[in-house]
Parts: structure tokens; sequence; C-alpha cells
């Protein structure tokens, strides 16, 4: 997540993020192209043993300062904790999996409706990436749905 905006990239998933898993999700976070991470100064990671070949990989190949949590310091990556907490209240907990698939597709409709149609108080209740329609006075109000009406976004139609 990038602090200023609040722009959330989920790198990938897997049921046992090993050493190989992880760099090459470091490789496709920092690729000079369109990685996530490619622009970053600073990296804020927590102690997880699976983070270690990360640190490690993000300390030789970028400029980026990988900046180590406290161990037990959880207030200490807020915006994180809260964002997960949001994703499983509104999301997972309320849904069945069968299989990686099927949890990667909610995952990815809960980041797209929180970039693009969810208000967030931190930026004045704005939106992180808003389309051409936001902020139109005439038209009448829609509701959209996501992941089968568990997200709801209500929108003015532009007349």
């Amino acid at each position: 997540m990038y602090l200023k905006t609040r722009h959330v990239h989920i790198a990938g998933i897997t049921p046992s993020p090993n050493a190989t898993w992880m760099k090459q999700i470091c490789r496709n976070l920092t690729d000079s192209e369109d990685g996530f991470l490619k622009d970053a100064s600073r990296l804020i990671v927590d102690r997880d043993t699976s983070f270690i070949s990360m640190r490690e990989f993000m300390k030789q190949n970028t400029d980026a300062k990988v900046v180590l949590l406290p161990p037990k310091s959880p207030n200490l990556n807020a915006y994180m904790e809260r964002w997960f907490r949001s994703l499983r209240s509104e999301c997972l907990n309320r849904m069945i999996f069968f299989g990686r698939k099927s949890l990667q597709t909610a995952v990815q409709e809960y980041v797209e409706h929180c970039h693009a149609e969810r208000n967030h108080q931190g930026l004045g209740n704005e939106l992180i990436e808003p389309n051409d329609n936001v902020g139109a006075v005439a038209g009448t109000i829609e509701c959209l749905e996501r992941l089968g009406g568990l997200l709801k976004y209500y929108h003015r139609r532009a007349a």
C-alpha cells in the first residue's frame, strides 16, 4: 500500500510462501517498467520469517530502504492492519472459497471496489481512482454490485 494515496496492490496469493516464491514476487514488484515498488523510497516490512528473502532481495537490488517493524507491534503498521481487517470483515468472512482462483477473484474485486467505488476518510472522503462521472449532480442514482451483491456502490448516472 502506498500510504499517501492508499493504493493497494496484491502481489500474489499462495498457501505456502517459500523463499523462491517471495523472490519472484520481489522481481515482479520491482520491475523497471510496471513494478508497484519501482519508485518506492521505503518499504515497511514486519518480521515474519517468510519476508526474509524479500528483505534481502530488496536490499541488494533496489535503492529502497527496508524498514523493519519492531516485534509484536501491530499498531506501527496500522494502515495495512486496518485494510486487512476491512477485507476480512466485508468480504472474506462472508464467503466460502473453493480453491485459490475463487479467493484471488474475491480479493481482486475487493481491491477494485476500494480503489474506484469506496470513499476513504483519510483522503478527505475522496475516491482513490474516481471515474469521469464522479460528482455529477444530474441523473438517476443507481446501485452497482460486486461479488453477487456483497459489495455495493451507489452512483449517479450522467444525464
